[in-house]
Parts: structure tokens; sequence; C-alpha cells
């Protein structure tokens, strides 16, 4: 192998860094220590990252809808994306959150050419705003606390890992072809399990790492294997968004991956039921 890892001399191959396999997992890992170290920090530095992440994911969705004006479009949901996010951490009332929500909803709508950019603008802050929330809404949570977003990464990332090894390994038929050619059911069910075992690994250990409100095991398994499904269900209608506007990918931000939508576009749909679950532990009365 060369020693910049792209070429082995004499063979006109490509060597393993070089290829999307390589590029992917090195990506992966670098992309995961700064996750994972922002959110041990937790606080602002956490909620930061979450907010860059909403911000990549509007523009990303915006770029593909060929939504306009895209800058302008992109400057008002930042707006939104952070005083919602600082607010949430500021301890704001609630209803002012809710309404800078609505209004911030309507305006995209209002401004957004063509007209499917009127659907698509408002539902990719929307989309966003999820992104950006919940992680850290969970994080802050006493009740709760860093078990929250490790078992968000875990369920997501233990996914995506499994479903592509196992997929790659036994093959069989297609998930779906229409939408992703690519996926296979031994894929589909290698992420299910596998992010159901760890899922329950991170509940059992959820006491340990501050959670008061820990699951039972069953319970999180169960979570955990919905939530799989869940993110793969994510994943694909980002696919099908992605070919019904012609794009391979959301963008070329993560070498390997694409873009920050082509990353969380699993984990934008186990955050939603993780808010979800939040909301009804808060209705349900609990300290």
């Amino acid at each position: 192998m060369a020693v910049d890892g792209t070429q082995r001399p004499g063979t006109g191959r490509p060597g393993w860094p070089a290829t999307e396999l390589g590029a992917r997992t090195v990506s992966g890992i670098v992309l995961g220590l700064l996750v994972l170290g922002a959110t041990l920090n937790g606080g602002w530095i956490f909620a930061v990252v979450w907010l860059l992440a909403g911000l990549a994911v509007v523009g990303e969705w915006l770029a593909i809808t060929r939504t306009a004006p895209h800058r302008p479009l992109l400057a008002l949901a930042g707006l939104v994306l952070l005083g919602v996010v600082a607010g949430a951490r500021l301890a704001a009332p609630i209803p002012w959150l809710v309404a800078a929500v609505i209004v911030g909803l309507a305006a995209l709508a209002v401004l957004a050419r063509p007209a499917s950019g009127r659907i698509w603008a408002p539902a990719s802050l929307a989309c966003a705003l999820v992104v950006a929330l919940v992680p850290v809404l969970l994080r802050d949570d006493p009740r709760i606390g860093l078990a929250g977003p490790l078992w968000l990464f875990g369920v997501v990332w233990t996914t995506d890992i499994a479903a592509y090894f196992t997929g790659r390994a036994l093959g069989g038929p297609k998930l779906w072809p229409a939408v992703s050619p690519k996926k296979t059911w031994s894929g589909f069910c290698g992420g299910l399990i596998g992010a159901t075992i760890v899922g329950g690994a991170v509940a059992s250990g959820a006491r340990h790492l501050g959670a008061t409100e820990a699951l039972s095991l069953p319970l999180a398994c169960a979570l955990s294997a919905l939530a799989s499904v869940l993110s793969q269900g994510g994943d694909l209608a980002e696919s099908a968004l992605k070919r019904a506007y012609g794009a391979k990918d959301s963008g070329r931000l993560i070498p390997g991956h694409g873009g920050v939508m082509d990353r969380l576009d699993g984990f934008f749909a186990v955050a939603l039921l993780a808010g979800l679950l939040l909301v009804g532990l808060t209705l349900a009365g609990h300290p």
C-alpha cells in the first residue's frame, strides 16, 4: 500500500482507506468520537453540536428539493432553531417556544418557492427541530441524563452497522429495491437484532449513568426493536425523497457517507420516538 493509503503500487487498485468502506469507517469513527465527547460534556457544547446538525439538515433538505430562496430560508430556519434550542435550555415558557415554532413554520411556507417548497421548507424545519432538540432535552433531563442520548446513539448506530455488514455477508432478497436497491431483508434483521441487544444493554446500565427513570429490560428491548424498525424506515424514507429528486446523496460533507441527512435519517425517526416518550413521561407526572 502506498504511504497515503490510496493505491497499491503496481496493482492499480485503491488501498483500503480510499475505498468507500474505508472512508465510511474512518469518518464514522471520527464523528462518533466527537459526538460522544460532546455528549459526555453535555451543556451548551452538546446543544451547539445538535443545533449545527439541525441547520445542516435544513440546508440539505432545501437543496435536494430545489426549494428557494435558499439562503433566506436557511437563515430564517436557523434563527428559529437557535431561539428554540436556547429557549429550551434556559427554561423559557413552553407557550413561547410553541409560538416561535408555529410562526417559523408559517413564515417558511409563505416565503418558499415553488409551490412544493411550501411543504418541504416547513417539513425541513420540523425535522431539524426534532434532531436539534430531543438529544439536548434528554441529556438535560435529570430523570434520564446521559442514558438517553447513549440509547439513541446505540440503537441507531448499531442498526446501521449491523444491517450493513449482515446484508453484505448474507445477501438475499431485497428489502425495497424500488427505493433502495442495496438493502436486504437479512440486513434489516441483523440491524434489528443488534439494536435490540445494545438498547437493552444501555437500559441495564441506565441507573449507573444517572437515569432515575430507567426502563425494565423487557420494555427497553421492545422499544429498542421498535426504534430499529423506525430507524430503517427513516433511512428508506430519505432514499425515496432523494430518488424522487434524482439525488444520490444529500450532500458531500461526510466522506463515505454523503451528507448530514444521510447520517441522521434514521436518527430523526428514533429521536421522534424518544421525544414522544419524554412528553408522555412528563404528562404522566413523573417528578
